[in-house]
């Protein structure tokens, strides 16, 4: 039997439940249940080619309840680096009990690993997570209510190469809802630059890299905020981008059009 991990996601996933754009009544008109859909996405890493996480289950604990253990629409491996520039998959979609959560875990199965310059390693779990890392949460999910959320995994940071050139997983992972999600998009050229675009509000830095086909980016899951934009050019002869006074608000998308690399 398949040894499981027990990875906590960030108390972020749960902050995102508070206020939710849509509420609709469920079909059985119990009042007892919400309806909850959680995408995968990703945050994007220029590391590696591949990042393969074994996702089981997703267990939600509600005050003076058991656990309530879901299973995802395609239980198994997931190539988290599919999911950028707004794409996403949807994980699982399913009733839960309403009230106030306590806890929520995501279960890893052993079949994780990373692919580095076209070489797959295995993706080990510190023994210290194996145990378990326990959130104390305290939101609620209305009855009758319907939520999204979006569960972003930040490759580049979840994993750790460590001294004897081993890679280790320590998930990093935020959500937002529709109710908390800014994002800005655009187009890079040229195509050829390998460039990074990062959005930058104090201490909160994001990042995407353009799509290689047609220099497409989107950041999700932004806060409200006035952000620097930032494009640094992967290759030699083209100058760094800035833009400053980038007004992102919840429920928008700010679109910032091409913008082209010069000298």
């Amino acid at each position: 039997m398949m040894k499981k991990n027990w990875i906590y996601t960030s108390v972020l996933v749960l902050s995102s439940f508070v206020a939710l754009y849509s509420c609709k009544k469920d079909n059985n008109n119990s009042g007892d249940t919400s309806q909850v859909s959680m995408h995968l996405t990703d945050a994007p890493s220029s590391i590696y080619d591949h990042v393969y996480i074994d996702i089981q289950q997703v267990e939600v604990t509600m005050s003076g309840s058991s656990a309530v253990t879901l299973t995802p629409i395609r239980p198994g491996v997931y190539d988290i680096l599919h999911f950028r520039n707004g794409l996403d998959t949807l994980l699982m979609r399913a009733s839960i009990p309403a009230g106030t959560v306590s806890q929520i875990r995501l279960i890893l199965g052993t079949n994780n690993s990373v692919v580095v310059a076209g070489t797959s390693y295995p993706l080990s779990t510190p023994s210290a997570q194996e145990s378990g890392v326990k959130l104390n949460l305290n939101q609620t999910f209305a009855a009758n209510g319907s939520y999204d959320v979006w569960i972003d995994f930040d490759a580049a940071k979840s994993i750790n190469l460590t001294g004897s050139n081993t890679y280790k997983l320590k998930p990093v992972i935020r959500a937002y809802s529709a109710a908390t999600n800014g994002s800005v998009k655009g187009h890079i050229l040229p195509l050829t630059s390998m460039s990074i675009v990062y959005a930058i509000d104090g201490a909160d830095t994001f990042a995407a890299i353009p799509d290689n086909a047609d220099g497409f980016f989107k950041i999700n899951g932004m806060a409200s905020g006035s952000y620097t934009l930032m494009v640094q050019p992967g290759v030699a002869g083209l100058a760094v981008y800035s833009q400053t006074n980038v007004s992102v608000t919840y429920g928008t998308i700010f679109d910032l059009g091409t913008i082209t690399l010069h000298p």
